[in-house]
């Protein structure tokens, strides 16, 4: 009348290749979730940093990841030259470039 104890345990391997999935399934899910959330923007922001560096060139404002804000004059492989005030120049590692500053010229007021 009742159902032995071995014949109830032969009965849940046949069930277990969808299970097993089933359980991935979540972890694949995260996965895609960080991928899209996280690492995709990280890549793109990566990339836009190193082409901003790429394109230096004389005669742009910088700011350094350290907060110096100058006037690139030198532009070489791995360095810049960076003046920070009347003839005081300065070496930078191209990487630590934060930021170019682009500085649009005052507008007259109209009177």
């Amino acid at each position: 009348m009742f159902v032995t104890p071995a014949y109830a345990q032969a009965a849940a391997p046949a069930a277990g290749g969808a299970a097993a999935f089933a359980q991935f399934v979540p972890l694949i899910l995260v996965f895609l979730i960080m991928y899209f959330l996280i690492m995709r923007p990280q890549q793109k922001k990566m990339r836009l940093h190193r082409e901003m560096i790429a394109a230096l060139k004389k005669g742009d404002n910088v700011i350094t990841q350290g907060g110096i804000i100058g006037k690139v004059v030198g532009v070489r492989d791995e360095e810049i030259e960076v003046e920070i005030a009347q003839g005081v120049r300065i070496r930078v590692v191209r990487a630590t470039i934060a930021q170019v500053v682009n500085r649009a010229a005052p507008v007259a007021a109209n009177s």
